[in-house]
């Protein structure tokens, strides 16, 4: 019986086909509002939940309550794990981008929120009453390391031929102003 292994690293791609990635991936993730948010305690134990979510400058920023798993969470370790799904085709699994990040819980009355809140930013996550909760908190995610994706920049027929060679694409952040970014 004979066997064959293929390499599951991502395609290498050069400058300028990454600079394209990360306009495209960027691009997905000022556009979205959902994701999933990964946090675990301090004993260890991983918690998810699906949250709402908007895109501003370099982070992504969740509203939730202080007292929520996921922000004590935070609180505790300011790490956090983010994967976005998102639909391109009928069918088949979602397509996705997904990262770890440095996570910080911001109080709803700091400089930082009120200046985005006042620019016009959050609103995606600042309506429904948000803003007058008491134990309100904002959670600032900013991407450490590379961005991955599932998808993106992958031509269908590649998918279905082979899905597992031909979907997977990563970045590194820093590696690129986000001012690029065109909304």
């Amino acid at each position: 019986m004979t066997t064959s292994h293929t390499s599951l690293t991502p395609p290498a791609l050069d400058a300028a086909a990454q600079a394209k990635h990360r306009r495209r991936i960027m691009k997905v993730l000022t556009k979205r509002t959902f994701c999933t948010l990964a946090t675990s305690s301090p004993a260890g134990n991983p918690h998810v939940a699906g949250v709402v979510y908007e895109w501003a400058g370099d982070n992504l920023w969740v509203h939730s309550m202080a007292s929520s798993r996921k922000a004590r969470n935070i609180a505790a370790s300011e790490r956090a794990a983010i994967t976005v799904p998102f639909r391109r085709l009928p069918a088949g699994p979602p397509f996705t981008i997904h990262f770890q990040a440095h996570a910080q819980v911001v109080p709803m009355d700091a400089p930082e929120v009120t200046n985005l809140l006042s620019g016009g930013k959050l609103s995606t996550i600042s309506r429904h009453g948000a803003l007058e909760e008491p134990d309100g908190a904002f959670l600032k995610i900013t991407p450490t390391g590379n961005i991955h994706s599932y998808g993106p920049g992958a031509s269908i027929i590649g998918l279905i031929r082979d899905p597992l060679n031909n979907g997977a694409r990563n970045f590194r952040l820093d590696a690129y102003a986000t001012s690029e970014v065109a909304v």
